[in-house]
């Protein structure tokens, strides 16, 4: 299958979550008959957690076997656990808790209270990484990695001229000196986040059209994370129409 890249326009936030929710419960159904499991990526931020509470809101989300989901974060604030903050801490409450997920297939990024430091930290995600891939690979074969994108377009907590964007021999980041709060997080790279099937991105809000259309023309990766996202398989950006005030016509699709 050839990747191209593909632009789904909503009316509005509520629908797109909506949308994306019922896109993945049937995507995980289809896979879960052909493989034994399934290794799903999260993200943090308001449309994450929103298109997590639409999957636990669905009539339909029982038909996912949640047993033989595997779930990995792409990024995490370096915060206590159970800060509200923390990504993890919003996955829980608006859908982790509510299914019936094996605990051993909950990969928790370390948070300070495990008595560790910020790299410490990121080289123990990444051993955690190592111990679930194939032979021959870093990291685990992902099925659906979802991302935000920030107005300054960026990623996980891949900011723009961000040392962390360059990195290409590492599979786990630490991050410092964020623009945005709280300064100290951990991050995939952008290697690791292109190794997923699919990289399936949300976007919401005019604050976000300038960064999605820059990295649909072409921007510098360095300028803007986004533009390098490419998964193996697909790569869709699922927005509203606020945020689809500079998609070029040409990569609108109609359908996916």
């Amino acid at each position: 299958m050839t990747n191209a890249r593909r632009v789904l326009i909503h009316q509005d936030r509520d629908t797109l979550a909506g949308s994306l929710a019922a896109r993945f419960i049937t995507k995980v159904v289809d896979l879960l008959d052909q493989q034994a499991e399934v290794n799903v990526v999260l993200t943090g931020g308001t449309v994450g957690a929103a298109v997590l509470s639409a999957i636990n809101a669905s009539p339909a989300r029982d038909s996912i076997d949640w047993s033989r989901v595997v779930i990995w974060w792409g990024d995490e604030r370096w915060l206590p656990r159970g800060d509200a903050e923390r990504n993890d801490t919003q996955s829980r409450a608006a859908l982790l808790d509510h299914v019936n997920l094996r605990p051993e297939n909950i990969h928790w990024l370390p948070a300070p209270d495990d008595g560790i430091s910020l790299d410490e930290a990121a080289a123990l995600y990444a051993a955690e990484l190592a111990a679930a891939a194939p032979e021959g690979s870093d990291f685990p074969r992902f099925d659906v990695t979802f991302l935000g994108v920030g107005p300054d377009g960026h990623v996980a907590s891949l900011f723009p001229e961000s040392a962390g964007v360059r990195v290409t021999d590492a599979t786990v980041v630490a991050v410092r000196n964020s623009p945005k709060p709280p300064p100290e997080r951990l991050s995939f790279t952008l290697p690791v986040i292109n190794s997923s099937d699919r990289v399936w991105l949300a976007l919401a809000g005019s604050d976000k059209a300038s960064a999605l259309g820059l990295a649909l023309a072409g921007a510098s990766t360095l300028e803007v994370p986004a533009a390098g996202v490419e998964g193996r398989l697909r790569t869709v950006f699922f927005v509203d129409r606020d945020a689809a005030a500079e998609v070029p016509a040409d990569l609108i699709a109609v359908e996916y």
